[in-house]
């Protein structure tokens, strides 16, 4: 007899899972189960849809020839039934049972299963702000809300938009505002945007979008929405001041959508999804999640996560679609692994940030390395600044953050096979990397970062990041930032109170350098700082370092002139 699999949810890991079933099993009777009537589409790629980048939504829906994943595709390709504008409203685990009802018509039915796949995504969080129900304060999670937001945007009403969140959407969706000629404030409670990153790399990202026209509002939380006497919103108050605001997105988070399995009395787990083993099974072993919906292992700090991204959801889908017709799969976990593009800026990160091994209690040594991406000779080179962490026990590469103009993500891929690996820093520095003068350094700057972090893990380098160096001079710590460049690049831009001796003067003018005080050394990117530590080192200095990714990774003000 056919085992009978109901997959409830249409739009990422639910598609996939059924799929890979139909592929393993082509007897089985497969049947999909989604509330909305679109189907398996890139929700991913809505912010570009909404910029205009992806011309018609219908790219978002289609397969890589074009054709639509409607019901009649799943129906005649692959054999599986949908059954759209259908919401699953209970679970049934004692009769194996799913109750359906039908969106338009209301009316119910039961379906049975041998197996079921939940795959019902995650939903935007809402938080308690006042005026967050007012006409034109929007959420974007659908295809729907996408058409909404690129009609808006594509008029020529140039509008002011507030974007409540810097997180992801967020972020690409400030893109996508200011790509249709809009003007953007983002507003984000915690002390900076992309909380997933250390402060020192995401201030660089901040003065990047302030550089592109964005107002960048950090620790300010959203006292209300105000509106006008037809119910439309027309500023945001916060406390950090009050933002006009035309249009309204609200981008604060999402929540797991958990609630059918907690009725059904399945465990929810501590990241507030559903509770998986590595199977993708639930606490009912007939019964998988897969997606937003379900929590994930993160390997890097042996707890649970919510990871709400399209990559992951595919991959737990094919896992549970497997299981369930009886093959066996494992998924492993995630390392948080993500990337963003905003602007001509690439930002992509995995493992544990300094900050959040702090909070686990995990000594590490990091390190900053800003570099070009292919040789400085190169036409069309870019510069990219890197952070690597490593466990200070035993060396591993626990986490890496990049940001800049050039080809980020080779190097975090890398990094991302490494920490899978378990790699010390060591195998990462002598990894035999595909090399040419179009694609990378002779040395690639991942090869540099983890040999900074070999030679601070072997006593012969000491660094301090950005944020520790301002956070010294606004403390007033007594301490002398050494300038090692030329005295046109100083006249260009410095660090304020910064001293300047040129690295070929350092030497001889070695007497001018205290041996009470600390001493931090910069260049453009560290590198002639680092000579000069070594100089310094040599003449019994032991009070010096240098900082970590040098002018190039300073976010913060700078001075100019002589």
């Amino acid at each position: 007899m056919s085992k009978k699999l109901v997959v409830i949810g249409g739009v990422a890991a639910g598609p996939k899972a059924a799929a890979r079933a139909r592929r393993l099993d082509p007897s089985a009777e497969i049947t999909i189960v989604e509330k909305d009537e679109l189907l398996s589409y890139a929700g991913c790629g809505l912010p570009y849809y909404i910029s205009g980048l992806v011309e018609d939504r219908r790219q978002l829906m289609a397969t890589p020839i074009g054709v639509m994943r409607d019901p009649q595709f799943f129906a005649q390709v692959k054999n599986i039934k949908v059954l759209n504008r259908s919401l699953a409203t209970a679970i049934d685990r004692a009769a194996r049972e799913v109750e359906v009802q039908g969106v338009d018509t209301g009316e119910v039915s039961r379906l049975p299963y041998d197996k079921l796949i939940i795959a019902t995504g995650a939903d935007p969080l809402e938080p308690p702000i006042p005026g967050k129900d007012l006409e034109n304060v929007w959420r974007l999670k659908q295809v729907e809300d996408a058409d909404r937001f690129r009609a808006y945007l594509q008029t020529d009403c140039c509008p002011k938009v507030a974007i409540i969140g810097g997180g992801l959407i967020g972020m690409e969706m400030t893109e996508a505002v200011v790509e249709c000629k809009g003007a953007v404030t983002i507003i984000e409670m915690l002390p900076h945007v992309l909380p997933m990153l250390d402060a020192d790399v995401a201030y660089l990202l901040e003065k990047g979008m302030r550089d592109a026209g964005v107002t960048v509002a950090t620790s300010a939380r959203v006292e209300r929405i105000e509106g006008d006497e037809n119910g439309m919103a027309r500023c945001v108050v916060t406390t950090k001041g009050t933002f006009d605001a035309e249009l309204v997105l609200l981008s604060v988070g999402i929540r797991p959508n958990v609630e059918l399995a907690r009725q059904a009395g399945l465990l929810i787990g501590p990241s507030g999804g559903i509770h998986v083993n590595e199977y993708m099974q639930t606490s009912d072993p007939n019964i998988y999640a897969a997606g937003d919906c379900a929590e994930k292992s993160c390997d890097m700090r042996g707890t649970w996560c919510a990871l709400p991204l399209g990559s992951v959801a595919n991959k737990e889908g094919r896992v549970a679609g497997s299981n369930a017709v009886g093959h066996v799969d494992r998924f492993p976990g995630v390392l948080g692994a993500t990337a963003l593009k905003i602007f001509d800026w690439n930002v992509g990160r995995a493992g544990l940030s300094a900050e959040q091994a702090a909070e686990l209690g995990i000594p590490v040594v990091t390190a900053t390395v800003a570099a070009p991406d292919k040789p400085h000779y190169f036409p069309g080179n870019q510069p990219i600044i890197l952070k690597l962490v490593a466990e200070k026990a035993n060396r591993r590469l626990i986490g890496i953050e990049g940001v800049g103009l050039g080809d980020v993500m080779k190097r975090v891929d890398v990094a991302i096979t490494a920490m899978t690996a378990h790699m010390t820093v060591d195998d990462v520095a002598q990894l035999d990397l595909a090399y040419a003068p179009p694609y990378s350094e002779a040395m690639d700057v991942l090869i540099h970062g983890a040999n900074i972090l070999r030679n601070k893990l072997d006593g012969l380098l000491k660094g301090v990041t950005s944020t520790q160096l301002k956070a010294a001079c606004d403390a007033g710590e007594d301490l002398m930032i050494l300038d090692v460049r030329t005295p046109d690049e100083h006249q260009s831009g410095r660090i304020p109170g910064s001293t300047l001796i040129p690295l070929g003067a350092v030497r001889n003018r070695a007497g001018e350098i205290p041996r009470d005080k600390r001493v931090v050394a910069y260049c453009k990117t560290s590198l002639r700082a680092w000579e000069a530590i070594c100089m310094l080192n040599g003449l019994g200095y032991d009070n010096v370092e240098i900082l970590d990714g040098g002018f190039t990774a300073w976010p913060f003000d700078v001075h100019h002139g002589a």
